[in-house]
Formats: structure tokens, sequence, C-alpha cells
């Protein structure tokens, strides 16, 4: 059935095909291709069921076969639903057309992604028919589709991983799933190690982007930030090849997209024009903030940090998301509308609010969806935006001289005049009040003037200065000099930004608004020229402490890594703290969009690499020299062991089976392992030390109780108490040594010593009761019933100072053996005294015999304090001065006394002699 020039379904064809390509001439103005067999075949056999129509550098050709073995040009392809021949009645029943792109894997993966698995797999009434097994493979179709279409490259025969090619990368959720496939179907380990180590990367913000539509705008503001950071450290790595510039760049932009699309699509459930404006405002602004963060994000990152970064840096332009920038800009418009139409709501008064009825003013919006910006939308808006203007041009008109009349009652104070202008600043634009706020608006301009005079003054006065003194830069925490410095002046720099922004806003048509902006513009260059002197005198002061050992910025690899000072036994690690003050240096340097000097950063590199475990080490070095301070003083010998196994492993940092090589920088396996035994040593130590100090305090609490209870009245509380400080003394004893034992007074059996703290508890009171009688100093006394019996002498000295009526200085003490002393205001007479080393008859000292006790008693003697200037009952030549101690232990003096030893003292001296009080 051969058809005419007026055949309907050849010029169905031709319009189709000339629509598609985009054909100037009319295809069906050549008689060859009218007429062609390939066209008559399918339209007149119903045995062929296809016509491909391919647009080449030749023109346009047909064919009844498909073949892609040597072409990438777009095709279009009609096909028939039945075989049959094509009639005018069934042209449209029969025929499908569809068109291939780029693959027929792409065209495939699309069709069954974008229309048939949705519709099969989503919609109610399909897949309530569609068999399950069906649905399954549907599902399993399309994502083997995916994957092969992200694993090929077309140029070749056979299909082939190329990074490069991102033709399958639609959406982030596509780059994440590329990588998660890459880390399992890799064709090399090194490949398969890399490619996990970018999904982990990724793994931070996935779920966020799988989930992104269940989102809150709000959500989506931290997302921006958290994927700014994410694909910052993707772009950084250098643990692996580095992520191909050109995939990068894909991804800034489908990232974009996907924000874009969101927002959209979130800010699409509100009718704008209608809703609360409160609710419009916090959801168009959370919406310019997505927009404007990552066009931000993408500029700094391609245009400044990358560009600078040395192992890895951005070589092509830097990267603008043009319409994402410009959905922000119109977010912004549609926001200044609702924004001047809430102004001037609030300005007029009521009975004149239905001059800016809401449905009458934004009636030129009408059927207009503002959220959806592309280059045909554009001029509907602004003929819309336009209409909108008019309309609330004689509203404008009313306000303006309310608004001047309200800004000029607070124009003398600068932050209240820019307050108010920054509130009603979008009515302030308008033309109409403008021009009526003329003398206002230079008001303003005039303190901003001021304003950017005294920010260069304080510059001025504060560059040259020390951070944190008076006349210095403001100093921040944890920020070395420079930073600090170049923080400080960013500070200013925002300051000085801020107020050109406003001045540009709403100040520009002014008279003096171009001095002022180079007045501004030229302090901005000084503080850029100070940042760069900054970062330049910082440079060179690295740079030449890197070439001085004594500096502390370099770091052998291969050296030691920690060791004892000889000097004072402290334990030093080999790594300084400079060098983590360099790090911090550098990349906060960075942050802020310098360039490091690639010496600075290969330095800093070395020290990155063994900054973590310098951390650890450094850590152990200080618990190892501060763990005495920690450690009770009798306690020490108690952890002499563990001490001594921990300083073992300090000094003998081998590393090896044999022990024989040094444990360095550059072998960490064997710096991991030495470093665990480093802090397994060390904790065994801190636990020992924290269980004694736990027993120690236990004690001290027991012993307090003890000392509280009545032990007539409560005896069986006081036998409860001494068994549970029984127990516990039994749990350490294998740890107690005898010195720490002894610190108990008296006795080391705590039995015995409460005995005695009993009986000296007896004695005080009968001392009490014969004071009280004034018959105290009349009889003989036994200073071991005293608990401090240095004590009772010092209040006799008192005493004896007081009835003389001289200093307690002007006295000394003497004791006799003879009789009573002469001199003497007030004496006692004192008995229980027992001597060591020696004997004494009453009259002088003498040698024990083999057969004499290694402690016998002193006969009693009397004690007082007399003038330095009297003699006392012997001369200094004949005597010896000997201390009286506490107890046989010699651990505490109460006083020393004068005793004849008939001269030659070194001998009794040798000979150890002393006394001391008998035991309670």
């Amino acid at each position: 059935m051969a058809g005419g020039t007026g055949d309907v379904r050849k010029i169905f064809i031709f319009t189709t095909t000339q629509n598609y390509f985009g054909l100037v001439s009319e295809p069906w103005d050549q008689p060859l291709l009218y007429n062609g067999p390939e066209i008559n075949n399918f339209l007149d056999d119903g045995n062929q069921m296809l016509l491909r129509v391919q647009r080449s550098d030749a023109g346009i050709s047909f064919s009844n076969t498909i073949d892609f073995a040597d072409t990438k040009d777009k095709v279009l392809v009609f096909f028939k639903l039945r075989p049959e021949v094509i009639t005018d009645q069934n042209l449209h029943n029969n025929i499908l057309v569809s068109s291939m792109l780029e693959s027929p894997i792409n065209s495939l993966y699309q069709a069954v992604r974008q229309i048939f698995a949705p519709m099969l797999l989503k919609d109610q009434e399909w897949s309530r028919n569609f068999d399950p097994k069906l649905q399954n493979l549907l599902s399993e179709l399309e994502a083997g589709l995916g994957i092969v279409l992200r694993r090929s490259d077309t140029n070749l025969a056979k299909l082939k991983f190329k990074e490069d090619d991102t033709r399958g990368i639609l959406t982030p959720n596509d780059e994440f799933q590329f990588w998660i496939e890459q880390a399992h179907r890799g064709n090399k380990q090194i490949s398969r190690e890399r490619a996990s180590y970018f999904k982990e990367l990724f793994e931070t913000i996935a779920r966020e982007f799988y989930n992104l539509d269940g989102l809150s705008l709000l959500e989506v503001v931290d997302l921006v930030e958290t994927t700014r950071d994410v694909v910052d450290d993707v772009w950084r790595q250098t643990e692996y090849d580095h992520y191909p510039e050109s995939r990068m760049l894909h991804l800034l932009d489908i990232i974009g997209g996907s924000f874009g699309r969101f927002v959209q699509k979130k800010l699409g459930t509100l009718n704008l024009w209608e809703d609360p404006y409160y609710l419009v405002k916090e959801n168009l602004k959370a919406g310019i903030s997505i927009c404007e963060q990552w066009v931000t994000a993408c500029d700094h990152l391609t245009g400044q940090v990358w560009q600078r970064y040395v192992p890895h840096p951005w070589k092509n332009e830097k990267y603008f998301p043009e319409t994402l920038d410009k959905l922000g800009k119109r977010l912004e418009e549609v926001l200044a509308v609702r924004t001047i139409h809430e102004k001037l709501l609030y300005f007029l008064p009521a009975s004149e609010e239905k001059i800016i009825c809401l449905a009458r003013v934004f009636e030129p919006f009408t059927g207009l969806n503002p959220v959806q910006y592309n280059p045909y939308t554009e001029p509907l808006w602004k003929a819309a935006v336009s209409q909108y203007e008019k309309i609330i041009a004689p509203a404008e008109q009313k306000i303006a001289g309310k608004l001047k009349n309200y800004i000029s009652e607070i124009q003398d104070s600068p932050q209240q005049l820019l307050q108010a202008f920054l509130k009603y600043k979008e009515l302030v634009k308008r033309p109409t009040i403008s021009k009526e706020l003329m003398l206002e608006r230079e008001t303003l301009l005039a303190r901003l003037v001021d304003s950017v005079k005294d920010v260069r003054l304080d510059f001025e006065t504060r560059c040259r200065g020390i951070p944190g003194d008076a006349s210095g830069p403001l100093a921040g925490k944890n920020l070395s000099e420079v930073v600090n410095n170049i923080v400080w002046v960013r500070q200013l720099e925002l300051k000085v930004d801020d107020t050109i922004k406003i001045a540009e806003a709403l100040l520009s048509d002014l008279s003096g608004f171009r001095s002022f902006y180079r007045n501004a513009e030229d302090l901005l260059d000084q503080f850029k020229i100070y940042e760069q002197e900054q970062f330049d005198d910082w440079s060179r002061d690295i740079q030449s402490g890197l070439s001085d050992s004594r500096s502390g910025l370099s770091i052998e690899a291969n050296g030691r890594i920690m060791e004892l000072d000889p000097n004072d036994g402290s334990l030093k690690v080999h790594y300084s703290d400079r060098l983590v003050i360099l790090l911090r240096e550098v990349r906060q340097l960075s942050a802020l969009g310098f360039v490091i000097p690639a010496k600075i950063q290969q330095v800093a590199n070395i020290a990155q690499k063994f900054c973590k475990q310098a951390i650890i080490l450094k850590q152990v070095a200080h618990f190892y020299n501060s763990i005495d301070q920690q450690m009770i003083q009798s306690q020490r010998p108690m952890m002499l062991q563990s001490a001594l196994a921990f300083e073992q492993i300090i000094k003998n940092s081998k590393a090896g089976s044999g022990g024989k090589s040094q444990i360095t920088w550059d072998n960490p396996k064997e710096l991991e392992g030495y470093i665990q035994k480093l802090q397994n040593a060390a904790e065994r130590l801190a636990t020992e030390n924290r269980k004694l100090r736990k027993w120690h305090t236990t004690f001290c609490e027991k012993v307090v109780v003890l000392m509280n209870i009545d032990l007539l009245r409560q005896q069986q509380r006081w036998k409860d108490g001494l068994q549970e400080l029984r127990t516990g003394l039994a749990s350490v004893e294998a740890q107690c040594p005898f010195t720490w034992q002894s610190k108990w007074e008296g006795p080391e059996d705590p039995l015995q010593y409460l005995r005695g703290l009993v009986a000296r508890a007896l004695a005080i009171q009968n001392w009490v009761e014969r004071a009280e009688k004034q018959a105290l100093l009349s009889d003989t006394l036994d200073l071991s019933e005293l608990f401090h019996p240095d004590t009772f002498l010092n209040a006799l000295r008192q005493e004896t100072a007081r009835a003389m009526g001289c200093s307690v200085d002007s006295l000394k003490f003497v004791a006799s053996w003879k009789g009573r002393l002469q001199e003497a205001k007030l004496q006692i007479k004192i008995s229980g005294l027992l001597l060591e080393g020696c004997s004494f008859d009453g009259n002088r000292l003498s040698e024990n015999q083999h057969d004499s006790p290694s402690v016998s008693s002193v006969l009693p003697c009397f004690m007082a304090w007399i003038p330095q200037g009297s003699y006392g009952p012997y001369s200094p030549e004949e005597c010896i001065s000997l201390p009286v101690y506490t107890s046989a232990e010699r651990d505490r003096v109460v006083t020393n006394i004068d005793v004849p030893c008939g001269g030659n003292q070194d001998q009794w001296i040798q000979c150890g002699a002393a006394l001391f009080l008998k035991n309670q």
C-alpha cells in the first residue's frame, strides 16, 4: 500500500522525526526519503514490525533493523504493537514510539526505572494484578541494569569499569551505590580497598540522602554542611589514588540538583501567597539557606581550598551550581514579595488594608508556581512581579511618610537607626520610599562612614600588639598567635563586609556612596595585606626552625620513640609539643584558605602520621612522671614490684622476636604492640594504686568510727568494728609492708594499740582529777600516759614563763637525779623512762654487761624549765644530750635531756644510747 504526498501515516512519521531531531526543513521535501522502501515496508507490510530513524552527519536515514555497533547518535524507533498493516484508522492505536540515547542499556534502564517499575510495583491497580515473582524479577532487572550501566564503557566491545564514565550516576544515591559495588566487585585487592574507603566516607551522608524526602528543610540545612565536609574528605584523602576530578565535578552537580529538587518539593506543599507569613518565611529562609550554603561550599572548595591543596589540586575552573543559585535568588524574591506585603499591612491602618487585600495583591501570581525556576518560567515571573509592583504602588505612597516619621525619631541613635533600616530594608529598597527617605539615608551613610573609621582606628591600634593585651588583637581560645591574628582580622573583615552590603543595598544612589565604598575597600585591602604578612612571617619562622634540631619541629621516623631522662629520671617522648601545635596551625591555616609551603606540609604530614601514637605515649609518660604524686607515701613500697615492671617495659623498648632492634616511629606494627604493653602495665599500676588508696581511706574511716565508740556502753559495736578492721587488714596483708603497719602509734597489733588507747584515756581522767585538786605537780608523773607528752612539756614551759615574767625562748629544759631543782619556779617528778644502749644508776652512764638487759628502767627524776643563764645540776662537760622518744621504734621525739655520763660523749653516741617512754 504505497502512500501519496498526502499520506497521513507518513506525515505522522516525518512530523515526529522533525520535532524529535529539531530539523529546520521538512523531511517530506526529499522524495527519496518520503518514498523510501524502509518506510513503505513498515507501513504496508504487516510482518515488518520496526522502523529506525537515525541522524548523522550525512543526514536522516531509515532502517528496518537496529545496529548500534559503530554509533552513539540519537535514535528514534517506531514499532508496532500488533503485526498489521498501518492504516489511517489504526495509526494511533498500533504504533509505539521510543527514543534511545547514549546506549540501549541506559535507555532500557531509564524506561524501567522511571516508567514501568513505578507503575507496575507502586500503582495499586497494576501491582495487585502483577505476579509477585514478576515484580521481584522487575526489581532485579532494574538493579542489574543499574550495575551494568555504572560499570560500562560503550566505546568498548566488552563491558569494562571506567571511573570517568558517570552516565549511570544520576543521583547521589547512584554514586554511593557505585562504590558499594566496587568494594565487592573490584578487579584488584587495592581497588576494592580504595572503593571500600570511599564507601565508608560516604556512609556519613548516605542514609540521609536515601531518605531525603523524609527530612525537614532544617535537617537538610545541617546535611548540606555535613555533605561539604564529606566531599572535602573524599577529595583530600591520600591513602589511595585520588578521586577523579571529572567524577567529583559530576558529584557536586548531582548533589546540588538533589538539594534543589528537595527544596522545590518541600516548598511546593505550601501556598506561598496565602499561608501564614511566619510559616512561609521560616520555610523560605531554610530553602534559601540550603541553596546558598551549597553554592558557597562549591565555590569555596573548587575556587580556593582544592586549588591550593598541593597533594591533589583542582585543575579546572571553579564549579558554580548556577541553577541552584538562581533557585535561591528566586526564593529570595518570593520572600521579599511576602515581606513587603507584611510590612505594608503593618504601617497601614485597618481601613486602608483593603487597598492591598490579599486576593488582589497576589492575583498576578495566580497559576504560577514560583519555586519552579527555569529559563522558560523566568519571563512569566518577571511579568507577574512587575504587575504586583503596580498594584502596591498606591500603598507605598501612603506609608512613605509614616516610615519617614518613624525613622526621624530615632536617627540620633546610630544603633537604633541601623536596626530600623535593616528591619524595613525591603520597603526602603522600593523607589518611592527610598526617595522619600533621602535625608535619613544620608544620615545612615554618615554613620556607616564613622563605623568604618572606628574599625580602621581599632585595627591600626591593635595590629602590632600581643593577642590578649589591651593594645593587641582580641584573643580566642586554643589559637596560636598567627591563627589568632588572622581570625581577628577576618572578624573585622566580616564587619566591614556587612557594612558594605548594607550600603550597597540601601544607599548606592547617594552621592557619598562612592567615597565610602573606596575607603571600605581600601580597609579590606589592608586586612588582606596584614593576613598575608602574618602568614609569611609564620612560614619563614617554621621553615627556619625545620633546620634547627633544637626547635622541636622535626621528627626522626627511624629514631627512638621515648627514653628516660638521665638527669631527673622523667620519661620523655620524642614528639615535641611544638609539633602538636604545628599540626593544629597547618590544619587551621588550610581551613582559612592559605596554601601551606610544601616543606612545612611534608613535615606536618609526617607528624600527622604518628600523632595518634604520640598522644597515647605522652599520656603514658605523664602517668609515669606523676604516679609518685598519686601514691600515698607509706604505700610506695607496696607498689614497688608493679612500678619496676612498668619501668622495665620502658627501658626494654626492643622490636622483633629476639628483641635486638629498637622500636621506632616507622615500624607501626611493632609500635602498636609496644604501646599496648605500656598501656596494660600503666593500667595495672593505676588499678593497684586506686585499690590501695581506697583501702587506706576505708581504714581511716573505720578507725575514726572506733574512736567515737563508748567502750563501756557499746562493747559489741566496738568488737564488730574491730573485726571489720582485722578483715580489711588481712585482705592486704600480703602486700602490706612492715613500715606501713608500723604507722600505728604504739604496738603493731591493733588490739594492743586500742588497749593502750583505753589506758591513756583512763590515765588522762586521773590527771584531770589531780589537777582539779592542785596536786598534779606534787605527784610523780608518767609521761607515757599522755597522748602528746611534748604538748604537756610545752604547756609547763609556758606556765613557767608566766610565773617568772619572762619569754618562753629565754628558758631551757633540764633534768636532775640529784633532787629538786633550786632554780625552778615549777617542776615535775617523772617516772617510767626506759634506757636502751647502756645502763644508768642515777649518777652516770655505764656500758652494758654481757648479762645486762637491752632495755633498762631509769630512776625517777625532776624536770623543769629554768632561765638560760642559770647553772643546771650538771656541768656541760660531764653530760650528753639524749633524745626521749615516744616508743622503742624511735620514730617520734618528745624532748632532749642532759644525762651525766662522766665525759667521752662519743662513746655513748656510738652505742646508740636513747631514752623512750614505756608502752601502755
